[in-house]
């Protein structure tokens, strides 16, 4: 068990950053006019891409059923600030249409 994962290989919880997920997806709310009902996922995820940061923050949320959106910060959760967030009329250009499932 080391490198933040436990004996499945799953990532540690890290109780600490419970107040920063929380912060980003306050901001994420207030700056997309989300109601409580809209999915807002928010993660911070380890990055082995070179040239990268070894962590990252990871957003996504729903407006709707059909249209999902995301974006990345590349700073861990406990440095991300509300000028990180994109602002409203980036809208558009968040829209994660990869196809792929992400849950």
């Amino acid at each position: 068990m080391d490198g933040g994962r436990d004996m499945f290989g799953q990532q540690r919880f890290d109780a600490a950053n419970i107040r920063y997920l929380g912060e980003i997806e306050a901001w994420v709310r207030e700056r997309f006019q989300l109601c409580a009902e809209m999915i807002v996922l928010v993660s911070e995820q380890q990055n082995s891409t070179p040239g990268f940061p070894k962590k990252e923050t990871v957003v996504l949320f729903w407006l709707d059923t059909e249209r999902r959106y995301r974006f990345r910060v590349f700073k861990p959760v406990s440095l991300v600030t509300l000028g990180d967030i994109p602002i409203r009329w980036l809208l558009p250009s968040l829209l994660d249409d990869s196809g792929e499932n992400c849950c």
